[in-house]
This record gives C-alpha cells, sequence and structure tokens, in this order.
C-alpha cells in the first residue's frame, strides 16, 4: 500500500487524511515547507478549507504555523512521545485484561483475521499497511474490552508516538518481531488469561519506545528534545 496523492476535487477529509499519512510515513519530513496556494491549486479548493485541514494537523502535532513566514513538517518531540507512551500503557493494559474475560462470542476469529492479514501483509513488505492493520487490531481489543469510546482518545494522544512508531516498522525484522507480539497477544486474550495478556501488552507497547536512540540516530532531523 502507498500513501495515496494529492488530486483534484479531493474532499477535505481525504485531503487531511492524506497529509496525515505523508507526515507519519516520512515522506514529508520535518522542516519540510507546505503551501496552502499550492495545495489549494492541487485540489481546486479555496484556501479558507486547507487553512483549515493545515489547523487540524498542526492541533495534532505535525505542522508548525509560524505567522507571516510559512507552515513547515514539525519534528517529533520526544517529551510528547514520552506522554503518548504512559497514555497508552495506562489505558491499553487495563483494557486487554478486560478483553481478555470478555465474553464476546467472536473475539477469536476477530483478532485471528488482524494475524492472517498482518501475515500477508509481511509477505508483501507493506509497512503502511501493517500499520494500519496494527491500529485496527488495538482498536478493537479496546471493542472487546467495553471500551469503544476510549479508542479516540488515545488515538489523539499518541500522533508523535505514531510517527516514531512508524519509522521503527520500515525494518522487515522489527515488523516480524512485532507481528510476534500480536500472536502472543491474541493467544493469551483468547485463552481467557488477563494477566498474562496484561504483560506482553506491556512489553509489545514498550517495544517502540525501547528502540527510541536507534531511531533517532538513524533519522536525526525528525527528531526535537
Amino acid at each position: 500500500m502507498t500513501v495515496s496523492p494529492i488530486r483534484p476535487r479531493m474532499s477535505i477529509k481525504d485531503l487531511y487524511d492524506v497529509l496525515y499519512m505523508r507526515i507519519l510515513t516520512g515522506e514529508l519530513r520535518p522542516g519540510a515547507a507546505i503551501s496552502e496556494t499550492k495545495i489549494a491549486d492541487e485540489v481546486g479548493l479555496s484556501r479558507t478549507p486547507v487553512r483549515q485541514v493545515f489547523q487540524r494537523l498542526a492541533d495534532a502535532g505535525f505542522l508548525v504555523v509560524v505567522p507571516q513566514v510559512g507552515t513547515y513538517v514539525a519534528p517529533i518531540e520526544i517529551s510528547a512521545v514520552r506522554d503518548a507512551q504512559f497514555v497508552r500503557e495506562m489505558l491499553e493494559c487495563s483494557a486487554v485484561a478486560e478483553a481478555a474475560t470478555s465474553s464476546v462470542t467472536d473475539k477469536e476469529s476477530r483478532l485471528h483475521r488482524f494475524l492472517e492479514d498482518q501475515r500477508r501483509l509481511i509477505g508483501k513488505g507493506d509497512h503502511i499497511g501493517f500499520f494500519l492493520s496494527d491500529e485496527a487490531m488495538h482498536r478493537a481489543l479496546m471493542e472487546i474490552a467495553g471500551h469503544p469510546h476510549v479508542w479516540g482518545m488515545i488515538a489523539s494522544a499518541k500522533v508523535s508516538l505514531d510517527r516514531l512508531r512508524y519509522l521503527s516498522l520500515e525494518r522487515i525484522d522489527w515488523l516480524e518481531m512485532i507481528f510476534r507480539q500480536h500472536e502472543d497477544l491474541v493467544n493469551r486474550v483468547v485463552a481467557g488469561d488477563p494477566e498474562g495478556a496484561t504483560k506482553v501488552m506491556q512489553a509489545h507497547l514498550r517495544t517502540a519506545f525501547a528502540a527510541i536512540e536507534r531511531i533517532a540516530a538513524e533519522n536525526a532531523d525528525f527528531f526535537a528534545e
């Protein structure tokens, strides 16, 4: 899977999604200038809705708007990554224990479909597809736990962490390691093992954060203290 291009007459939602993914995947690198006027011309819109998209991306921590100067792709803030890690660990470790004891009838088949999908994506070397499947699986675990609305809170808190996670997934050996963790996690949830599921989830969520030094060394221009 590749990031969709900006195209004429695309919706505001699609424009937001495309720019979000281009920044997330590093196609638009930190410090890169991004022009409201140019994008408005490409899409065939006035500058007002494009400015609204830019503001949403700035609110998410993806853009820096400098009045009278320009708009630039924001660096990854290490402090924001730490905060996002804290939020995910507190909420998702609690939720996965509840998912393990949940009586939702289709949880086994639903979670195993994610594993099948991820195995296929690794075989294709599809990093973006794997990232999106990873997101969907974590959201599904929150739903199985009975907290479907909590995922929105997590998603809004973890955008800086997501950029770090995507960089970690660019290596195929890393994808395979994350997949093995997913297999272990699903097996614990399906087996009704809340303590084991919590332990695996904690280790899983700390994996990308533990690799921050390697990732920062390989992509120094992406980060700001």
